[in-house]
């Protein structure tokens, strides 16, 4: 059930916010986009941080803001959890502290519950004593957004939370922030350039460029719309969600359950039954018209052609392909699409090179 509608306008001149969202109420939407495309001028409207003079914020049946009807609630008023690039904790303060400064903004008494479920998720309970000074960056941010959850907000904010960390770091926190979409019940709004970190953590992608959302939906279906940049990218993917379904421990690897089918993958240290998400790029996809029968190739589906474009790259086009109620994308050459005399609602069979496993 969508329980956020955000509908911004926004004129600086030089650049204007015009957008008309409607984003589901659980899991980690992804705002995504380059530099001044207006992720982050779209937080902070819904954060209450800046004021769009004709807009309308709805969350949960909540209004936050109807221009219409003269409503905008003031920031410290707005149920809401907010994670900056800095984790701006208080330095003369432990962790503990910093985690229960926040904890006086709530009303009801189900904080310290809260508290000790947020710092189980978060992995900091080893942290509690330790003063800021003595983190390092990803222990600081996972710090900062067990203080945003400790509030027991009705939706949380993060923007760009890994920008100011090293590699190191980044892969330190994302195990932690991957979590967030499998065991919170609440929405979060996850502000970002990066396309590892869409793959690895959007349930729900909004692609922004130039002040405006060029596409919003689930993430393998954003991802492999053809009227939008990721599709025509060189590092253009697909996430799958799959499920471990045998251990073929004599040839070390590992059989998962996929929506058309199944595929094997690299060992993988994880129980038969746990859900898995990997990526599937798009120059790791070819197309066959028939099953092949001598290929060293193991994932082989059958398949739906479901769309076809010119690739910016002159020899390239990108295929969109349905395989079970699953999207793909495949870069090939014009000349193979040709040859093969691909047509929309043509049945294929895929064949998969490679895939990368990320959770």
């Amino acid at each position: 059930m969508t329980i956020i509608q955000a509908r911004f306008q926004l004129d600086y001149g030089d650049f204007k916010l015009d957008v008309d969202l409607k984003l589901p109420g659980t899991g980690i939407t992804v705002l995504f986009g380059h530099s001044g495309s207006g992720k982050t001028t779209l937080l902070r409207c819904i954060a209450g941080l800046q004021r769009a003079p004709q807009g309308k914020l709805e969350i949960n049946g909540h209004v936050w803001q109807d221009s219409e009807r003269n409503i905008f609630l003031p920031t410290h008023h707005r149920s809401l959890g907010y994670v900056f690039q800095e984790a701006n904790l208080f330095p003369h303060l432990t962790v503990r502290d910093n985690l229960n400064y926040g904890l006086k903004r709530i009303k009801h008494n189900s904080g310290t519950v809260k508290l000790e479920q947020t710092v189980e998720l978060l992995g900091i309970g080893h942290l509690m004593e330790r003063m800021p000074g003595h983190l390092s960056g990803g222990e600081r941010q996972r710090v900062a957004i067990a203080r945003a959850l400790a509030l027991n907000p009705e939706v949380l904010l993060m923007d760009e939370p890994l920008a100011s960390l090293d590699f190191k770091r980044k892969q330190e926190i994302l195990p932690f922030l991957s979590r967030l979409h499998q065991q919170l019940d609440i929405p979060v709004l996850y502000v970002t350039h990066s396309q590892q970190e869409v793959a690895q953590l959007a349930d729900h992608l909004v692609i922004m460029d130039e002040g405006r959302a060029l596409a919003s939906g689930p993430l393998p279906e954003t991802q492999s719309r053809l009227d939008v940049p990721l599709a025509q990218d060189r590092e253009a993917a697909t996430v799958w969600q799959a499920t471990v379904a045998e251990h073929e421990t004599g040839y070390h690897l590992t059989r998962v359950d996929v929506a058309g089918g199944s595929l094997s993958l690299p060992a993988v240290d994880a129980p038969v039954g746990t859900p898995l998400r990997i990526q599937i790029y798009a120059r790791d996809v070819s197309i066959a018209l028939e099953a092949p029968t001598a290929t060293s190739i193991l994932n082989v589906l059958p398949a739906t052609i479901s769309g076809i474009a010119d690739s910016s790259r002159d020899s390239q086009c990108v295929v969109q392909i349905r395989v079970g109620n699953q999207a793909l994308l495949a870069h090939i050459t014009r000349k193979s699409a040709l040859m093969l005399g691909l047509q929309i609602g043509m049945a294929v069979y895929v064949q998969i090179k490679g895939t990368s496993i990320l959770n």
